[in-house]
């Protein structure tokens, strides 16, 4: 790992919310590794938090190469675990076909070239010049309601199954992964989170807190108008800058 990518300083945290007893949601922040993740994990509570935990644990095995071959080995890993969920863990006694998946987004950035991974409505964006970007792109009918059928995110909003994942992993044999690329620029930084932080907040409220000058005073500012609110969801978030 070169020492620029080492010089990415991050802050991660996780909650459980005001609502749900336990936390299905798990991090992973590795600056020395260039490497950051989200996952929020759904199925119930234990099935939940085991794919959230899985991924966490294998993504955290370290990756040699340059940041090409590290994303094909991260993909690689999401698709061995996709397979693990999909077909290991899906004999239970009592329950012939439970749901265990999880959303996951992934920050990889090496030199001056980031990439974002991810399958689910996990999120990434990137604070950049004082303007907020979001860089992922929901896999949820929502926003295929809206790609697909022109709806208006209110019309979108009213379909009873609006917020169901069009994919995750463990969702499907075939996992679908969704990659950008991009050029890392001075002053840039970034936010992985799960929806229950994004779904709390205004884009307003997430560039002021990104605005802020550490992840740490970011993150803190985050937490706390989250938990201001309901916080009826499990809330994530990782914090990424210079």
């Amino acid at each position: 790992m070169t020492a620029l990518a080492c010089s990415w300083r991050s802050a991660a945290r996780t909650e459980a919310g005001k609502v749900r007893a336990r936390n299905e949601d798990a991090l992973l922040a590795l600056p020395e590794q260039g490497l950051w993740v989200v996952a929020d994990g759904m199925g119930g509570h234990q099935n939940g938090a085991l794919a959230s935990r899985l991924i966490i644990e294998q993504l955290a095995e370290p990756s040699e190469g340059d940041l090409s071959q590290r994303l094909d080995d991260l993909r690689k890993r999401l698709h061995g675990i996709n397979h693990h969920l999909g077909q290991a863990l899906t004999v239970v006694a009592g329950q012939p076909e439970p749901i265990i998946g999880s959303t996951v987004v992934a920050l990889l950035i090496e030199d001056n070239r980031a990439a974002c991974v991810w399958a689910g409505d996990s999120r990434c964006y990137l604070w950049r010049s004082s303007r907020l970007y979001q860089l992922s792109r929901d896999h949820s009918l929502f926003q295929q309601l809206i790609d697909e059928q022109q709806l208006s995110p209110a019309e979108a909003a009213r379909h009873p199954a609006a917020h169901a994942l069009t994919r995750a992993i463990g969702a499907s044999d075939e996992l679908k992964l969704e990659i950008l690329e991009l050029d890392v620029l001075p002053g840039d930084a970034f936010l992985l989170c799960s929806d229950g932080l994004y779904q709390a907040l205004s884009a307003d409220e997430l560039s002021a807190a990104l605005n802020l000058p550490s992840p740490l005073l970011a993150l803190n500012r985050l937490f706390q108008q989250a938990l201001d609110g309901p916080a009826r969801d499990n809330i994530s978030a990782v914090v990424i800058r210079r």
